[in-house]
């Protein structure tokens, strides 16, 4: 059972704050997928002339997509921190953990919608989530 639960009230008052994070993180995940670009159009040009300062750009390039990756996980677990459960990073899409009739279940937010409209079971995913 989760630590903390959230009213559908509590749950959409972080929406906003939501979005902003997950619009962090799609930024982030942009500068990635550039970098592993770079990264790739180096790393063939290597194997056409051998290299040389590539290499060392190459290991730039990753450097700074590493320090990327954990300004990911950093956000994301500013969003744990909260209670929330991110469900995914690629497609927006998160839990609060809430009780329902006495059992634990999820209130389901995915980035697009503007309230929390949605719950589901904990032993059950997106796909079987019912409106509130």
């Amino acid at each position: 059972m989760a630590n903390k639960h959230f009213t559908r009230e509590e749950a959409q008052s972080y929406l906003n704050w939501l979005s902003e994070k997950f619009g962090a993180i799609k930024s982030f995940q942009d500068e990635i997928v550039e970098l592993n670009e770079k990264i790739q159009k180096l790393q063939s040009g290597i194997s056409l002339n051998g290299g040389g300062s590539m290499v060392e750009q190459i290991s730039n390039y990753s450097n700074e997509r590493d320090d990327i990756s954990k300004l990911v996980e950093e956000e994301v677990q500013s969003i744990h921190k909260e209670g929330i459960l991110v469900k995914s990073v690629e497609y927006p899409l998160v839990d609060f953990p809430s009780i329902r009739e006495d059992r634990e279940v999820y209130l389901c937010w995915q980035a697009g919608e503007k309230e929390i409209r949605y719950w589901h079971e904990v032993n059950v995913g997106f796909n079987a989530r019912l409106a509130l």
